[in-house]
């Protein structure tokens, strides 16, 4: 008799930064969303931080949990837009090791089904660094919610077929 091999649920520890000027812990709802849909998903919250649109000061927190062995996914909410204070892509994308250019491909996608062209001014990114995927995505709590059920939950479970994040992560 064959055992089928099953790959067990392995949960991950991740982190949540959400990038506004405007925004606190009392109407950051994108960030509360990405921490309650991670946490009821199995995984583990690991940080959480808000931060005004600086590329500098994101690119120290990002830096900082990259290099900390205790974070393995960072997931980042704002600022991919294109005003003028809209800096997240450029103060992370220089930290990527490898860009996942299928992130902000199928995002969009996604996202055309939901929002019609205006899906466009999304510049949604993602990457790996020092074994710690980082996914950024747009400010409102409806595309945190599209990139959390239609790409991201599925990317970090360890049993979803036929491939995830989770070996380029280390678990």
């Amino acid at each position: 008799m064959s055992h089928l091999s099953v790959k067990e649920f392995k949960p991950a520890k991740m982190a949540v930064l959400t990038v506004s000027d405007t925004r606190n812990e009392e109407t950051d709802t994108s960030g509360k969303y990405l921490v309650d849909a991670l946490i009821e998903d199995g995984h583990h919250l690991a940080d959480k931080k808000i931060v005004i649109d600086c590329p500098y000061k994101i690119r120290a927190i990002v830096s900082q949990w990259i290099a900390d062995d205790n974070i393995e996914a960072v997931l980042v909410t704002g600022g991919t837009g294109f005003t003028s204070r809209d800096t997240t892509p450029e103060a992370v994308f220089v930290l990527f090791d490898k860009q996942v250019e299928g992130f902000g491909e199928l995002f969009r996608h996604v996202s055309y089904q939901e929002i019609g062209s205006s899906t466009i001014q999304s510049r949604a990114i993602a990457g790996f660094a020092n074994k710690t995927v980082i996914f950024c995505m747009p400010g409102s709590t409806g595309a945190c919610k599209t990139a959390w059920t239609k790409i991201i939950k599925e990317q970090m479970n360890s049993t979803h077929k036929p491939c995830n994040f989770m070996p380029h992560i280390g678990i």
